[in-house]
């Protein structure tokens, strides 16, 4: 059996209860009796309160409490949620301003938690919560992206959070100076909505002495910390427990108001209570993503090779900073900012500006998406103003297989790598040689095709380290905890089969347990595509420590040194033993001689480095000129994810990651109006793709396995959305380019091409 897996397409075991309806999501658990509550939201987006009557909200049918930022002070609440302080270039600290739980005192985006009402039922909640009398001074509202205007918080002037710097700004600039071509462009990157398939929702019980709180997130420990800091309780006395989750892209990693308020809520009136977020409240409250303008440069020398590059970006971060880790576009945006290229200086500018809108923060791969699509597009562009071949250019740029280990000029190491020969497997995959047959017959037809590519690379990210603990059954089976949390990935099917593959018990025997913090001391959660990869790491060191231990035991029950006893990932054996036991054997054979010590085997284990994914993402597009509908028509992708562990489910991830980048890239842009106010607040006016948006998406590995962890593996969570943003915008600024469109942005709606198309023969005429 090969050691680290067999790499075969196995079907997920969890999709069983899943299509069957037997899932148990937060909404799903919650006990006879549970109180439900309902957010009052601010219905401005800035404004100062000047009255807040609940009187009679208290005193509404079937209503328990109603609690403003008062109560909760009075309570002794930490009423202010984490937030992080970015540097400035200069040293000095970013603004710092703080977010309450509950409004105090001024409303600064619609959506805004006001008051928790808190009743028998989610009817009685929201008919009190009609009768909560707010009365408040509108203040002017900031939703431009850049300094100036109405004041967001006073301790950040011209509304800027921070300006970021990362790279060698002198050497850059003489870089360009000396350059035989510079090629620029603007690139922005539209605001989109997660919509997770299952909202967000929490279910707080106190039994007196201790509060547990369910919650549909993607690790437990950060909200285990916050929920104790924030009611003054020792974190022994908080268990956080996460079921079945629908679906997280990044924006469930975080903490919001609504848990500490359910957990208060239950703490104060003995009763368990729960909440449940319906689709619009999600958009107003939801964090969302992207959102941010670059403008990008390359300088080239006579052959065509790069020389430096610099970006210059300003981003929203919505009302208030991001809880933890420096906001996407610093801290993940740098560590794939050049791409897989050949680079020695670059310079990044980051500044990040508050507006009256929801916060801003990572998900759906962000940081990634983010860099690489304007890196991407920048490419795109060169190709076409230095009249090369967009295959080629990248190829003449691409770092060498015999330049690696190749240290960035952004500080990372990237340890293997081939990227022209990922390439060449994708313009051969995706029939490159055969577009331009296919663009002439679509132009016989009046319509116009584009061919776009991306070359990508991201990052695992997060905590390298992660712990499992193996623990073997009364009833012969085998359960594994595990410090990651699935949210929709296939998590259980992947552990169970790796755990599988290294001991030799059946996969159908291997129970998967996460999302505990009573049961599994410490974990790092998902995000970051850093979950298969850190966790079957800390599998293989508790298999490890397993292995030795059952060496030792076997030594007495095989009369022979437990040096001398070897495992084969199915069976212990030793030269002059008739005795073969597996693992399930011996783990028997110590029960019965009273061994508990051995029928639990923990380790933690951290990665030795990060491992970088990367791939090539080819797409066409089909325009038709007279509608501006845009369609794509043919995509194509070639991974390098290392060693995989299941197929099936890489595949499916990619795919999945490319249909959220074609919905961006197509449909999807969050739209508020001038005061504030969120005009695609709902499934009717925001655009998700649907199936018939989404064309066939070919799926190919070409491994380059990891020299960065014994597994060889790399990753592949977010990689179909890293690549689809580019290869797509590509492709339609590909066929609009005839047309002289020269700048073309996300999203590409009907609307949107059409006017661009429209615009340009104007001025041709």
């Amino acid at each position: 059996m090969d050691k680290f897996g067999k790499s075969q397409p196995v079907k997920r075991v969890e999709d069983v209860r899943f299509l069957t309806g037997q899932g148990r999501y937060v909404d799903d658990i919650a006990p006879q009796g549970t109180l439900r509550g309902v957010v009052f939201r601010a219905p401005v987006a800035h404004g100062v309160i000047t009255g807040l009557d609940v009187s009679a909200a208290r005193e509404a049918k079937g209503v328990r409490a109603v609690y403003t930022v008062d109560d909760l002070e009075a309570a002794g609440l930490n009423i202010n949620m984490n937030a992080t302080v970015v540097k400035n270039r200069d040293g000095t600290d970013g603004a710092a301003p703080r977010r309450p739980v509950l409004a105090k005192e001024r409303m600064r985006f619609v959506g805004e938690p006001v008051a928790f009402v808190v009743a028998d039922s989610m009817e009685n909640a929201r008919d009190a919560a009609e009768l909560i009398e707010l009365e408040y001074d509108d203040l002017d509202v900031k939703t431009d992206l850049g300094p100036g205007g109405p004041l967001v918080h006073p301790e950040a002037p011209e509304n800027r959070a921070f300006d970021w710097g990362m790279g060698d700004e002198a050497a850059t600039e003489a870089a360009f100076a000396k350059a035989a071509r510079r090629v620029s462009l603007d690139v922005g990157d539209n605001r989109i909505i997660c919509n997770a398939m299952e909202p967000r929702g929490c279910l707080a019980e106190w039994d007196g002495s201790r509060l547990h709180v369910a919650l549909g997130a993607q690790g437990v420990w950060a909200h285990k910390a916050q929920i104790a800091q924030a009611l003054n309780l020792d974190p022994e006395a908080v268990h956080v427990t996460i079921p079945d989750v629908g679906g997280g892209f990044g924006m469930k990693a975080f903490a919001y108001p609504e848990y500490f308020l359910c957990a208060h809520a239950t703490r104060d009136l003995g009763t368990p209570v729960a909440w449940m977020s319906d689709r619009t409240e999600a958009m107003l409250s939801d964090n969302g993503g992207r959102d941010l303008t670059s403008l990008a440069e390359f300088a080239f020398d006579e052959n065509n090779k790069i020389t430096a590059y610099r970006v210059r970006t300003k981003c929203n971060l919505g009302a208030y900073n991001s809880q933890f880790g420096q906001p996407i576009q610093t801290q993940l945006f740098s560590r794939v900012l050049m791409g897989c290229y050949d680079v020695q200086t670059t310079w990044l500018q980051v500044e990040g500006y508050y507006t009256n809108t929801v916060q801003i923060d990572a998900y759906r791969g962000a940081g990634r998406p983010e860099a690489i699509y304007v890196l991407e597009r920048l490419m795109d562009r060169a190709a076409r103003e230095l009249g090369v071949d967009p295959f080629e250019l990248r190829r003449i740029n691409f770092i060498k297989p015999d330049q690696f280990p190749y240290d960035t000029a952004t500080g990372e190491t990237y340890d293997v790598g081939d990227f022209a020969r990922v390439m060449a497997r994708g313009a051969a995959e995706a029939d490159v040689a055969g577009f331009d047959a296919r663009r002439a017959e679509d132009a016989g037809k009046g319509l116009m095709r584009g061919i776009g590519i991306c070359y990508y690379i991201e990052s695992i990210l997060g905590d390298p380290s992660e712990g499992a603990r193996v623990a073997f059954n009364e009833d012969g089976t085998v359960t594994i905890f595990v410090g990651t949390q699935s949210t929709g990935q296939g998590h259980e099917t992947v552990y169970a089969g790796f755990l599988s593959d290294q001991t030799g018990i059946p996969a159908d025997l291997i129970e998967v347990v996460q999302g505990d913090s009573d049961r599994i001391a410490k974990g790092g959660g998902t995000g970051g595509s850093r979950s298969v990869t850190v966790q079957n790491n800390a599998t293989l060191a508790a298999v490890d420590v397993m292995t030795e231990a059952f060496k030792a035991f076997l030594a007495d029950e095989m009369g022979v040194p437990a040096a001398e006893i070897s495992f084969d990932d199915e069976r212990f054996r030793a030269e002059g033993s008739n005795l073969t036991p597996t693992m399930l054997e011996v783990a028997e054979m110590a029960r019965a001689a009273g061994r508990e010590d051995l029928l639990s085997h923990e380790a933690r284990a951290k990665l030795p480095a990060r491992s970088f994914p990367n791939g090539c993402h080819i797409s066409e597009v089909v325009i038709d000129p007279e509608t501006g509908v845009t369609t794509v028509d043919r995509y194509c992708v070639v991974d390098d994810f290392g060693n995989l562990i299941n197929p099936m489910l890489a595949e499916g991830q990619v795919h999945g990651g490319v249909v959220q980048g074609i919905g961006q890239a197509i449909t999807e842009q969050v739209v508020y109006d001038t005061e504030g106010q969120l005009l695609t607040a709902s499934f009717m006016d925001y655009a998700l793709p649907r199936a018939g948006d989404i064309p066939h998406i070919s799926f190919t590995s070409e491994p380059v396995p990891s020299t960065a962890n014994i597994m060889g593996m790399k990753g592949c969570g977010e990689a179909g959305t890293v690549g689809a943003l580019a290869a797509v915008a590509n492709a339609v600024q590909d066929a609009l380019w005839e047309r002289g469109v020269r700048q073309a942005d996300m999203p590409f709606t009907p609307h949107n091409v059409w006017e661009l198309i429209r615009s340009e023969d104007i001025a041709a005429q």
